[in-house]
């Protein structure tokens, strides 16, 4: 009884503290592999038994997604949680109850009892939030539960659920340290959160064929976009089409459109009812924290995206083409240098006037002059490149940019959290 009391003494005491002690406990930050987490999870108090389980892997879109479906299934009365990663500023934003983050004490008491049950069992960071999140859900009795794969998909720790629906959104070169080297070993690592016998959906058009040939051999029923179900806009509508249902006029999203259309696809493998009114709502109020976001920085309207790696990119600069402004596009640019930067930025060309590299001082984090190189290498002229140390002195630099002028924050979740930071500073009395 002594050692207990001494250990719970030990313990942190807020949500900052537990944070800390959380990315100590592992050494590695990303270590794949199921059996550890597994252990600890039959120790603790889960069950999802009457909670319908949605998990959503792929390269790009998996946040936008799950948003969606969020918005729509909490307009149609559900109690929903969601797990998503990483966070902007808070960590609580991982983890949330019917679209609101849950509280400090929430987290800390889940992370207590996964310290319990962990024993000597070493957790990396995400292992111990994917934990969290499910403990919450459970003692919650969430109707669903929305979950954001972190790394891949056969090996990610949000794997050790059994999909309801399991979803790929989309599959491209990402992470191939950890993935593999191609398309298809890294459709075949994301198809590895399909399940005997329930809906797999699949939102790329092109799909590898690792990933269609594993779900026919587990025996999931596939669906995949422009086979079984499809979309088209028309002006500031647009239309579904799937087996057997046609939705006409709906409401365009903020949020990107091929994802929008895996969502419906989704719904119509729902096993619990959803109004169509509710969809439409739904799809008309959705937003994403770091995706399209309009902010002001100081007296500059701005737009930030986490445009990281070719794909994303390749939406930012369709999405700038298709709303042209009357001035100059500014770019701030701020990646890791383990990302595909000089494809990011090719892409990004022809469509940004005047660009702001800027270093991300955080591990991983590719300074100014990488920036810079690639920039020249791509062929902009040294003219339309003022370099910054930071996405703050970035910003404060373009405070005299003429009004006509369009300002872009993107390359990085850390960047775009700066930016998201600056911009909450700003709204603070």
């Amino acid at each position: 009884m002594k050692r207990r009391a001494m250990t719970a003494e030990r313990l942190p005491r807020d949500l900052a503290g537990w944070l800390a002690r959380i990315e100590s406990c592992h050494p590695a930050e990303i270590e794949l592999g199921l059996d550890r987490l597994r252990q600890v999870a039959q120790r603790l108090p889960l069950d999802l038994s009457r909670t319908c389980k949605v998990v959503i892997g792929g390269t790009n879109g998996k946040g936008s997604t799950l948003t969606m479906l969020d918005a729509i299934l909490r307009d149609a009365g559900y109690v929903t949680g969601s797990y998503t990663s990483p966070h902007f500023l808070h960590y609580n934003e991982r983890i949330c109850i019917s679209g609101q983050p849950v509280e400090d004490a929430v987290l800390c008491e889940a992370f207590a009892l996964i310290e319990q049950a962990r024993e000597a069992t070493p957790l990396t960071y995400f292992e111990y939030g994917t934990l969290a999140a499910l403990l919450i859900f459970s003692q919650r009795q969430v109707d669903v539960a929305l979950l954001e794969v972190g790394l891949g998909g056969r090996l990610d720790a949000v794997n050790i659920v059994d999909a309801d629906i399991a979803l790929v959104t989309t599959v491209a070169l990402d992470h191939t340290d950890w993935l593999g080297p191609d398309r298809e070993s890294i459709g075949r690592e994301k198809a590895g959160i399909f399940r005997n016998g329930k809906p797999a959906l699949c939102g790329d058009a092109a799909p590898p064929a690792t990933l269609v040939e594993y779900a026919h051999e587990l025996g999931a029923p596939l669906q995949v976009q422009g086979v079984d179900f499809s979309y088209r806009r028309e002006g500031d509508v647009w239309h579904w089409q799937g087996s057997n249902i046609c939705l006409n006029d709906l409401p365009l999203p903020v949020l990107p459109l091929p994802n929008a259309a895996l969502v419906l696809a989704v719904l119509q493998c729902f096993p619990l009812p959803v109004p169509e009114q509710s969809i439409r709502s739904g799809l008309g109020r959705a937003r994403l924290k770091g995706r399209m976001q309009a902010v002001k920085l100081g007296e500059i309207e701005a737009v930030v995206d986490v445009a990281h790696n070719p794909e994303a990119a390749e939406y930012l600069a369709s999405w700038l083409k298709s709303r042209p402004c009357d001035g100059q596009v500014h770019l701030v640019l701020g990646m890791l240098a383990d990302k595909d930067i000089d494809t990011v930025i090719q892409t990004l060309v022809p469509v940004v006037d005047v660009w702001h590299p800027v270093s991300l001082c955080v591990p991983r984090g590719a300074d100014r002059e990488r920036l810079q190189a690639a920039l020249g290498a791509a062929g902009v002229p040294q003219g339309r490149v003022q370099g910054a140390d930071s996405v703050a002195a970035a910003v404060e630099q373009l405070q005299s940019m003429p009004p006509t002028d369009r300002l872009m924050v993107a390359g990085s979740f850390f960047t775009v959290a700066q930016a998201l930071e600056l911009a909450e500073q700003d709204e603070q009395p």
